[in-house]
C-alpha cells in the first residue's frame, strides 16, 4: 500500500501562508540545493493530489513554466479534490489559453503532456477518508499532497498523512494560515531526518506516531 506524503513550506511558527495566503516569505530563503531537493521529492510521486484552489492556480501556471519544478508537476498524474464535479473547467480553460499564447509567442510546437495531464486530472468528489484510502490501495508510487491550506488541514485533522515533509523557513509571521490549526488533539510526530540548505531553510521529515 502506498503512502500519503504532505509536502509543505512552513514558517517556524507553523504557518503555511499569511493571513490572506501570502507566500512571499518563503522566497527569501529559497536556494538551488533546496529546489533540487524539492524536485527530487515530487519527481518520485506516483500521483499529485490537491484542493480545487491549488489545482486552478497550478493548472494556469505549470504548463508554460520553465522552472525546474515544472516537468514533474506536468508529467505526473493529478487528482483534484472538490465537491464540484466540474471543478476542472476553469483551470482547463485558463491553461489552454495560457499554453497556446506562450507557444505562439515563442514560435514553438506544442509540447505534448504539459496541458493534457491537467486536463485529464481525476476529480475526487466523495468522502475524503474513503477517497484517500482508495488511492492508497492503487498501485504506483507514493501520493504527494500539495495543499492548499484548507485541504492540507483536512488531511491532518483526519489523520490521513503517513509522512510530513516540511520545509521550515527561518522566519515567523505571527498570524496566518496554520497547518495544524484544526487538530482536535495533540499530534505526536517522530523526526525521521533533517536536511539543512544553504539559504537557511531546513527540511524536516516526520512520521506520525501510531
Amino acid at each position: 500500500m502506498r503512502k500519503l506524503i504532505l509536502k509543505m513550506q512552513i514558517t517556524v511558527d507553523g504557518f503555511v501562508g499569511g493571513p490572506n495566503g501570502e507566500l512571499d516569505w518563503m522566497f527569501t530563503t529559497m536556494s538551488d540545493d533546496l529546489a533540487k531537493w524539492i524536485v527530487e521529492g515530487i519527481g518520485r510521486a506516483g500521483v499529485h493530489i490537491m484542493g480545487s484552489r491549488t489545482f486552478h492556480d497550478m493548472a494556469a501556471h505549470w504548463p508554460t513554466s520553465s522552472e525546474p519544478f515544472a516537468p514533474p508537476m506536468n508529467d505526473i498524474p493529478k487528482v483534484v479534490f472538490s465537491k464540484d464535479p466540474n471543478v476542472k473547467s476553469w483551470g482547463a480553460t485558463a491553461t489552454t489559453g495560457a499554453l497556446e499564447s506562450a507557444r505562439r509567442a515563442a514560435g514553438t510546437a506544442r509540447t505534448p503532456g504539459r496541458y493534457e495531464s491537467w486536463r485529464d486530472a481525476r476529480v475526487a468528489t466523495g468522502d475524503l477518508t474513503a477517497e484517500i484510502a482508495r488511492l492508497k490501495r492503487e498501485p504506483g508510487g507514493d501520493i504527494i499532497a500539495h495543499g492548499g491550506a484548507s485541504f492540507a488541514r483536512s488531511l491532518v485533522r483526519l489523520g490521513l498523512i503517513d509522512e510530513y515533509d516540511l520545509v521550515v523557513h527561518p522566519g515567523a509571521l505571527g498570524r496566518g494560515l496554520g497547518l495544524f490549526a484544526d487538530l482536535a488533539a495533540p499530534l505526536a510526530l517522530t523526526l525521521v531526518h533533517s536536511t539543512r540548505f544553504s539559504g537557511g531553510a531546513v527540511a524536516n521529515v516526520y512520521e506520525p506516531k501510531r
